[in-house]
């Protein structure tokens, strides 16, 4: 386990650089990647790619920043104890995010950017966007690995080896962590000179296998879509199960439980149930009245051609009517003059007999 990577050394100490924020700041790198490249091929502005590639650039940064803000916000409310000011609130480095807060807050976000201010269909967006969340989710569970945190309950003692390797996280240098054995020295009696924490379910990395198997789905769905909205349906039917049934065996505190359920659950059992009428919906509503839907692997859509550029094409054609235009003005100078000559005739004829008659 890795929870800081490296450090950079600056006049002011070292700045340490820490995993969990390694592995958001690349699914976000990647995340804008996808959405790229599904928007570019959706073609939301067919007749300007320009505006199409500004319009997806600013969605991106709008909604990927609500989904930040979403994700801290709901991670807040379920452990306000570890807050102390607003400055903390920015700390993003150790982690301290919810997955769900980030899906609610960059979907809330979407409505707004997409649909309110561009006139997009939300669903037909958020396809694009769907992928990237999946991905986005298996590469920061790894972070979160790599820091410790969002830890499994205990294994049994049958436990395979190699799994309780995986799952067994140490004490840190500084007497500070990791957050699992700080977890076991407080609840399970685990002595504070232990190396290692008790053996737990490493529910990070079932997570993040989650994630890039939800990436798979997604891409799958994308070459067999059907209908605006299937993509992210699809993933929010998924990973609502999924997250419901992975909070039995997650045991790291501060998850928030309400009417016997965690936090998770509970937006897992709204969300599941909305997705799955929306996706019968709109699946009815495409049988009624079909329309064509873009699927992963068809081409790039080609830009419109520029009318103020000539190509190749153009100058051919301009020659040859500049010499069709230059033949028919040159067959017309040639039938006026020969039909000059044809009517000059007579008269020098008439001419010549008046002169001899004179004789």
């Amino acid at each position: 386990m890795h929870p800081i990577l490296f450090a950079i050394p600056t006049p002011w100490g070292e700045l340490p650089i820490y995993s969990y924020g390694v592995m958001l700041g690349t699914s976000m790198i990647l995340g804008w990647s996808i959405v790229m490249y599904f928007g570019k091929r959706e073609a939301y502005f067919p007749n300007d790619p320009k505006r199409n590639e500004d319009f997806l650039a600013n969605a991106f940064i709008f909604c990927a920043g609500m989904a930040l803000a979403g994700s801290r916000v709901l991670y807040m409310i379920t452990n306000p104890d570890e807050f102390d000011s607003i400055a903390q609130f920015f700390a993003f480095r150790r982690g301290g995010l919810v997955a769900y807060g980030g899906f609610l807050g960059g979907f809330f976000a979407a409505i707004f950017w997409v649909r309110v201010r561009q006139g997009i269909g939300l669903l037909r967006f958020s396809d694009g966007a769907a992928p990237a969340l999946a991905l986005g989710l298996g590469l920061t569970r790894i972070g979160c690995y790599l820091y410790g945190c969002d830890f499994g309950g205990l294994l049994p003692e049958d436990a395979p080896g190699w799994l309780e390797t995986a799952g067994t996280f140490p004490h840190w240098d500084d007497n500070t962590g990791s957050p699992a054995w700080m977890y076991h020295v407080q609840e399970e009696g685990l002595s504070q000179s232990a190396e290692h924490s008790l053996p737990v379910h490493p529910t990070q990395l079932y997570e993040s296998l989650a994630g890039f198997s939800l990436f798979g789905l997604c891409l799958f769905v994308w070459s067999r879509r059907k209908f605006h909205g299937q993509v992210l349906l699809t993933l929010a039917m998924a990973y609502g199960v999924w997250r419901f049934l992975i909070e039995y065996v997650r045991d790291d505190p501060g998850r928030g439980e309400m009417f016997g359920f965690y936090t998770s659950q509970l937006i897992s059992l709204a969300i599941v149930p909305i997705a799955a009428f929306a996706y019968f919906q709109e699946n009815q509503r495409f049988n009624l009245k079909p329309y064509k839907v873009v699927r992963l692997g068809d081409p790039e859509p080609t830009p419109p051609a520029d009318p103020t550029k000539k190509t190749d094409g153009d100058e051919e054609k301009a020659e040859a009517k500049e010499a069709e235009e230059s033949l028919e003005e040159t067959s017309a100078d040639a039938a006026a003059d020969a039909s000059s000559g044809t009517e000059a005739k007579p008269e020098s004829r008439t001419s010549g007999k008046k002169k001899k008659s004179k004789k």
